[in-house]
């Protein structure tokens, strides 16, 4: 008689152990963009140890927790997900969440010293309203037709906005006619241009988008279907070869 070997039962890690390696997994990924973020601060707190505290303290600080919240929004879903799905795959969704929100970050945090340093000459504070409009308006959907934030933007839709609710401007509906608009001025070398002007792009001579430039080579826009109102580079890649003209509005 053959007696058959006892069956081994194989042993699963406990939810608790697998949330716990899922959070090990985030701070290794994550540590080598803190490790830069830490060597900016120190810089930061040398230079603010020799100058007196700028007006605007507050700023960063308003920054730092939209990230901090736009973070905890993006992985609360997968924090709640089945726990069917296998736990590399879980830590690999968390590592990319938290490498795409550090990236946005950086990037705005860039447009924004830029955009302080481009307004440094506006005496009569219009193009700092114009920037501080048009940013509010980040993240909203891309609509085609759209001209409001409860309806969504198309790129011309987006820009007769910001210069109407900012400073009472009203704008042609269409690209095209904005950047026919003989009255503002017209400027073709991308390296002459300054925050709050209307920057163009086609295909053949023939414009068919819009954007507001904000400083340090980009410019804030309503891309297409299925994006959402972002600032990307017009200095090179896909804007950079559609760029066409600009146009300064006679504020």
């Amino acid at each position: 008689m053959t007696i058959a070997p006892p069956t081994r039962q194989r042993r699963f890690p406990t939810r608790a152990t697998r949330r716990l390696l899922c959070a090990a997994a985030l701070a290794v990924t994550s540590l080598s963009a803190f490790a830069q973020s830490a060597d900016e601060a120190v810089v930061q707190a040398s230079a603010a140890a020799t100058k007196p505290a700028p007006a605007k303290a507050e700023a960063p600080r308003s920054r730092a927790d939209a990230a901090a919240s736009a973070t905890l929004a993006a992985l609360l879903p997968h924090l709640a997900a089945s726990d069917t799905i296998p736990l590399m795959d879980r830590s690999a969704m968390f590592a990319g969440d938290l490498s795409r929100l550090l990236s946005a970050y950086d990037a705005s945090r860039s447009v924004a010293n830029a955009t302080d340093a481009a307004l440094a000459n506006d005496s009569d504070g219009k193009v700092q309203s114009i920037l501080r409009r048009a940013m509010a308006l980040l993240g909203t959907p891309y609509r085609w037709g759209g001209t409001s934030p409860d309806a969504g933007f198309d790129c011309s839709g987006l820009v007769g906005y910001v210069f109407r609710t900012a400073l009472g401007i009203e704008l042609p509906r269409v690209s095209r006619e904005m950047a026919s608009q003989t009255g503002n001025e017209l400027i073709k070398d991308r390296a002459a241009l300054v925050a709050g002007d209307l920057v163009f792009f086609g295909r053949r001579g023939r414009v068919d988008h819009v954007g507001i430039y904000v400083g340090d080579g980009r410019f804030l826009h309503a891309p297409s279907t299925g994006k959402d109102v972002r600032t990307d580079t017009l200095l090179s890649g896909y804007w950079g070869d559609k760029f066409m003209q600009a146009r300064r509005v006679d504020l």
